[in-house]
């Protein structure tokens, strides 16, 4: 956060002393703050009539560049190329005008050094575990750092690092983005599944999903099959983790299991929550032994880098969403005649979508089928080296709900705190 906003002061710090080529109606840098705030996505910056006003807004920390640089980053030298080719805008002449050109990296490694060493922390048994990073996986690459992986394997004969937000955005962009970027492969995948999530998916309410209904969870296999499918793309065995509610029953989760089998997809209860370490050593140990049956190949990619950003679009929308095709609006065609020209196409896609449903429509549940991708825009995160296609209504400033957790959080005159856990 202090990283980012510091580029954006000393920005609008040149812009004031018109030391800058930067034209200010092409601006793309914002400010960030860890927070959910829907007012701060549109402001007015500056008073108008007294030096110069513009309008932009304020992402939350988690979307901002610098967060998903700090994540891909392989070190000290790294971080500061890559900071340098952050894109901070245009000039009038629609020439590209970088981070670099504020002569303030040093100052950002300055700030940015400690946070770039990786974090250590432990389980309540012990168990270690390295916590760095967290790029919003609908809008970033939504992995932890390249950095945090490389220590846990320096000191552990297996590591499990999370790819957030189910296959289709955190499963593709930590294969894409992530393994492309450090070379890491990974030796299994594990797709975490929920009854809950799977009753959904069958059509259940929101307020009904603690309801046992084995007919929802049969019907919501369809979203885990899409999933399944698209991680064998990647050569490796994938098995399935059923994460236990208290509410879940030996009946819904006997509809899971018989799927599962006959697609010849180990599947394990984790039961990890309610009883530590014990709860997920039945997982644990499968997933060992398949790791240990398998030889490591290379990691396959359904895109290569010197395909047209168009076709890397194509290839992730058809073959990890299932869709028929991608359309991409007047707008995005002019942003990728922007990209070619600047050499840009070159690089990863990031998608940009909604995490509730495999199509770029949050309503439609399920597997979708019958539909196309829209891609509505294009950003430039060069420093984190990947271009983001925009598709649906991705917001990169959340906004609270109508009853938020702040409201149900109370502190007694002892000083115990309740509510953390409401709703």
């Amino acid at each position: 956060t202090a990283a980012h906003n510091l580029i954006a002061s000393v920005l609008d710090n040149r812009l004031h002393f018109k030391d800058t080529a930067l034209d200010p109606n092409f601006v793309l840098w914002k400010r960030v703050l860890d927070s959910n705030d829907r007012a701060l996505r549109s402001i007015q910056l500056g008073e108008e009539g007294r030096g110069i006003s513009r309008r932009s807004g304020f992402d939350i920390t988690a979307a901002s560049e610098v967060m998903a640089i700090l994540c891909l980053a392989e070190g000290i030298e790294d971080l500061r190329d890559r900071l340098d080719r952050i894109l901070l805008g245009f000039t009038a002449k629609g020439e590209p005008v970088w981070a670099r050109d504020l002569e303030i990296t040093g100052a950002l490694l300055a700030i940015l050094r400690d946070a770039l060493m990786p974090n250590l922390v432990q389980s309540m048994e012990g168990v270690p575990a390295v916590i760095h990073g967290g790029p919003f996986a609908n809008i970033a690459h939504g992995c932890n750092s390249v950095l945090a992986t490389r220590t846990a394997l320096s000191g552990a004969d297996y590591v499990i690092t999370e790819a957030g937000f189910a296959f289709d955005l955190g499963g593709e962009k930590f294969h894409h983005i992530k393994c492309r970027t450090s070379g890491l492969a990974p030796a299994a995948i594990v797709i975490v599944a929920t009854l809950r999530a799977l009753k959904m998916h069958g059509g259940v309410a929101l307020e009904e999903l603690s309801r046992p209904d084995e007919g929802a969870v049969e019907r919501g296999l369809e979203n885990l099959a899409a999933h399944l499918d698209a991680a064998a793309l990647f050569g490796r065995t994938v098995l399935v983790a059923l994460n236990h509610f208290p509410t879940d029953t030996a009946e819904e989760n006997a509809v899971v299991r018989r799927y599962c089998e006959g697609r010849g997809v180990p599947c394990l209860v984790s039961r990890g929550y309610a009883d530590g370490g014990p709860g997920g050593a039945e997982l644990a140990e499968a997933v060992m032994a398949h790791v240990q049956s398998q030889g490591q190949t290379p990691l396959p990619m359904l895109y290569q880098l010197g395909d047209s950003l168009p076709q890397k679009i194509e290839a992730i929308a058809t073959k990890i969403y299932g869709a028929d095709g991608v359309d991409f609006t007047a707008n995005a065609r002019r942003k990728l005649e922007l990209a070619d020209a600047q050499g840009w196409s070159s690089l990863p896609v990031c998608m940009a979508k909604t995490q509730n449903s495999l199509s770029d429509d949050p309503s439609r549940l399920g597997r979708p089928r019958g539909f196309r991708i829209t891609v509505r825009d294009f950003e430039f995160a060069i420093g984190a080296g990947f271009v983001v296609a925009l598709t649906g209504n991705i917001l990169r400033m959340p906004a609270l709900p109508r009853r938020p957790s702040a409201e149900h959080i109370q502190v007694s005159s002892d000083g115990s705190i309740s509510g953390l856990m409401a709703g």
